[in-house]
């Protein structure tokens, strides 16, 4: 039995754990799925989900809670998506918290402001995918020396997934669809990680 936590302290935390439950339904495995907010409770999980919002605001409780401290001792696989991908990176164009798990440089609204927003088809893991942008974030750069990351999409020249060892961040909003696949696929590397 796995514990998958849902950050829930800002953003689209309802819809990350809605669609998590179902990505656990649809692999027949044993996992809870549970709503966190403190460090403690974060620390019983084997992932984390963290969801899109405000970078600035999330990155702030992450760090006055000691959360981002907690999943650094633990080891926990952590995917963002949208705020969380600027969270896990190292480097952003902004002065803000960041968690820093993974060795890549965001730029926060990549595709322009909220009026912005849009959908698009893209390739994901080499299979078509439809990516909701809002606000969207996007790797300005990464380590290429590190053979432990790996592209995972890219739109228009600029990358929007990628994973760094069993972490992945991600630019758009998979939550705000019906698709279970990229949960699928970050719920197969904690397995990978606990077994």
């Amino acid at each position: 039995m796995i514990t998958i936590g849902i950050l829930n302290v800002q953003g689209a935390v309802s819809e990350h754990y809605d669609i998590t439950k179902t990505a656990v339904e649809n692999m027949n495995i044993e996992a809870k799925v549970e709503s966190v907010r403190y460090a403690d409770e974060v620390a019983k999980c084997d992932g984390i989900i963290i969801s899109g919002g405000e970078s600035t605001v999330i990155g702030k409780i992450i760090q006055r809670r000691g959360i981002d401290t907690v999943i650094k001792e633990n080891n926990i696989p952590v995917f963002g998506t949208c705020a969380g991908m600027v969270l896990l990176a190292k480097k952003t164009d902004f002065d803000q918290p960041l968690i820093g798990l993974m060795d890549i440089d965001v730029e926060r609204n990549a595709f322009g402001r909220q009026k912005d927003s849009f959908e698009s088809m893209l390739s994901f893991l080499d299979e078509d995918y439809l990516g909701v942008f809002i606000r969207a974030p996007a790797v300005k750069d990464y380590d290429k020396s590190k053979d432990n990351i790996q592209v995972l999409s890219e739109l228009d020249g600029k990358v929007v997934a990628i994973k760094q060892n069993h972490n992945i961040a991600i630019a758009f909003h998979p939550e705000l669809t019906d698709d279970t696949r990229i949960h699928e696929y970050f719920i197969q590397e904690i397995l990978d990680c606990v077994v």
